[in-house]
């Protein structure tokens, strides 16, 4: 089963994946699809209140951050990481529970980033919101950073995250039943 949708003025069948045994979403991947990544980038851009730094989570958001850092020609944006790694000189930590994730993760900030952030307009960008986990996660990393959230921006906001009023999104994403029919 897939569900057909236009995203950023591109066709998209994305998979109808299972989550549990009543509720089924479709799987949205910018990785390895350029000419898509590149498109919802545009257009975020065009959407996004000023800002000095892009923040996203590890995995799926590192194309989109990146190129919406590329197009502005900035040149530095900043990733929490799911593991800390050897490089980092210490690090800020906030606990996430994604829909798409069976089991709590937690997210990383290195020290000399979150230094950077201090003071400073950060934009927290993801490709799908949903629950708002990840993007509470991000928030919470910001906030022991220092930093001065000014806007969450995603490709797609799926259920609940479509009626929030403080994300800026370009389309919707809707649940699934079994069938693979929309959920009301």
């Amino acid at each position: 089963m897939v569900y057909r949708m236009n995203v950023a003025g591109l066709e998209r069948d994305l998979p109808i994946c299972k989550v549990n045994d009543s509720l089924y979403i479709a799987g949205f991947v910018v990785f390895g699809d350029q000419e898509l990544t590149v498109a919802c980038a545009r257009e975020l851009l065009k959407r996004a209140p000023e800002y000095d730094y892009i923040i996203t989570a590890e995995a799926k958001g590192i194309p989109l951050a990146h190129e919406m850092a590329r197009q502005t020609n900035a040149p530095k944006y900043f990733l929490a990481r799911k593991v800390p790694k050897l490089y980092m000189t210490g690090v800020f930590e906030s606990s996430v529970k994604s829909i798409t994730t069976e089991k709590e993760q937690t997210l990383y900030l290195d020290v000399a980033d979150a230094e950077m952030m201090k003071g400073k307009r950060i934009l927290i960008v993801d490709d799908v919101i949903s629950t708002g986990e990840s993007l509470a996660a991000l928030e919470a990393l910001v906030e022991k950073a220092g930093g001065i959230i000014v806007g969450r921006m995603a490709v797609l906001a799926e259920g609940d995250a479509q009626d929030r009023e403080d994300l800026i999104y370009l389309e919707k994403l809707p649940l699934f039943h079994p069938d693979g029919s929309v959920m009301a």
